[in-house]
């Protein structure tokens, strides 16, 4: 009996260690080693900029209030595309800054420099003075599979919690191909985006979506949510789009649009987009792509590479991956008939006018509760065209009873903010202004000579 009690003794060292290593290889998953590929391409951004505030005060019962400057940070995430100090994130983290700080994850802080920025995909281009950045495995968005499991890498919070290494988050993937349209809290479209339930929080933006591989799949970009942190509606950027436009930043230093040279019925033609099967074509510019392919304004879209196209988003969301030069097939309905066309893409063109002239071609109020209430506007903030002279409008897109709600990514709060933003606006630079019309979104794309 002393023998076998012996015996089991000297037994169960040996087997509670082989336990304890069971367990601490079980507790290595995938997700454990997919954070562990990324984190250390993942940095922290801090930007400053400076904005101008009326200053109240006793006096001004008695003044016009004097305007002063106001020093405003913000917080957000990026991640290394490149070793020699090439860092992406999304473009409304930077947007405005006048200093942008990097910090890496052994809590190194950079000066970065703007290399350039695309407000219409939300993806901005920093550069750093170092080399030998750890760089991440880059994946295919494409080969998602709905449900598989995603990791979120970002800094929530980074001036609260005191250090530079990344936070992980994970999720399932919960939907692909979802078009997001602007609204009060988010100035801005999102189009063809992974939809995730991993927790993506203020100062998450900007930073990288993993596979179960450690591959990056998105950027973090936005959430959906009704108390400003995450309810499990967070959405990435597909990491090819970002590729992309990062390329496009590096070589010339802004992104060229393709041009279709045709407009489908937009937010208010949404009745009409189930009984169609397909997105109205509105306007076709003469000599444009369009019209040398052979389509006409009533044709119906019905595919657009493949894709079938159910709204205006969707015909949106087929163009934003292309470049200039680039062949879109079309499947339509033209008189009754099926047919196929392909549009050869050229540039987006400028507008005839100056910002100067559009200024002076639109008349603009604020919006105020009784002219929400009066109009009967979705929007309880921005600017009400309430006139606006013809070829204005030809150019612009824009019309009469219009409600400008965002330049870029930046909410338009008063007729006087829409001076100022469209003064900032570089001549030969694309923007994108949003606005509401018959109570639903709408966005056109310019660019002044």
């Amino acid at each position: 009996m002393a023998r076998e009690a012996g015996t089991v003794q000297a037994q169960v060292p040996g087997a509670r260690m082989r336990g304890s290593d069971a367990i601490a290889e079980s507790r290595r998953t995938a997700i454990v080693e997919a954070a562990a590929r990324v984190a250390p391409s993942v940095v922290s951004i801090h930007t400053t900029s400076r904005r101008q505030v009326e200053s109240p005060g006793l006096w001004d019962f008695f003044f016009v209030p004097r305007p002063r400057e106001e020093v405003v940070q913000g917080f957000g995430t990026g991640f290394v595309l490149r070793a020699d100090g090439i860092i992406v994130t999304n473009q409304h983290v930077v947007a405005d800054a006048d200093r942008i700080t990097v910090s890496l994850g052994d809590g190194t802080e950079l000066q970065a420099r703007l290399l350039g920025e695309d407000p219409t995909t939300d993806v901005a281009v920093l550069r750093v003075e170092r080399r030998g950045l750890s760089i991440p495995p880059v994946g295919r968005s494409a080969d998602l599979l709905i449900g598989e499991w995603v990791v979120a890498l970002g800094n929530p919070y980074t001036y609260l919690l005191g250090n530079a290494e990344p936070s992980v988050t994970a999720g399932v993937v919960s939907a692909v191909g979802r078009n997001i349209l602007p609204n009060r809290e988010q100035t801005g479209l999102y189009l063809d985006m992974i939809q995730t339930d991993a927790a993506i929080n203020p100062g998450n933006s900007g930073g990288p979506l993993s596979n179960a591989l450690g591959e990056v799949v998105g950027m973090n970009s936005s959430i959906l949510s009704t108390t400003g942190a995450s309810i499990g509606l967070g959405f990435a950027i597909p990491v090819e789009r970002v590729l992309r436009v990062a390329d496009e930043i590096i070589r010339n230093g802004r992104v060229r649009r393709a041009w279709t040279g045709l407009e489908v019925a937009g937010p208010e033609a949404m009745r009409d987009w189930k009984s169609q099967g397909g997105v109205a074509v509105a306007r076709v510019a003469p000599g444009g792509p369009a019209d040398r392919a052979g389509i006409h304004p009533g044709a119906i879209l019905l595919e657009a590479d493949g894709r079938r196209l159910r709204n205006f988003l969707d015909w949106e969301a087929a163009k934003l991956d292309l470049h200039v030069g680039d062949a879109l097939e079309v499947r339509l309905r033209d008189g009754g008939r099926q047919v196929a066309r392909r549009i050869v893409t050229g540039d987006l063109p400028t507008v005839t006018a100056t910002r100067v002239n559009v200024l002076r071609g639109l008349e603009l109020v604020t919006v105020t509760p009784a002219i929400q209430a009066e109009r009967r506007l979705r929007s309880d903030r921005g600017a009400l065209i309430i006139r606006i002279d013809d070829a204005v409008s030809r150019d612009t897109g824009l019309q009469e009873g219009d409600v400008l709600i965002g330049i870029n990514r930046t909410p338009v709060t008063s007729a006087e903010h829409v001076a100022r933003l469209i003064d900032t606006l570089q001549p030969g630079r694309y923007f994108r202004i949003y606005f509401e019309r018959e109570g639903m979104a709408g966005f056109t794309d310019l660019s002044f000579r």
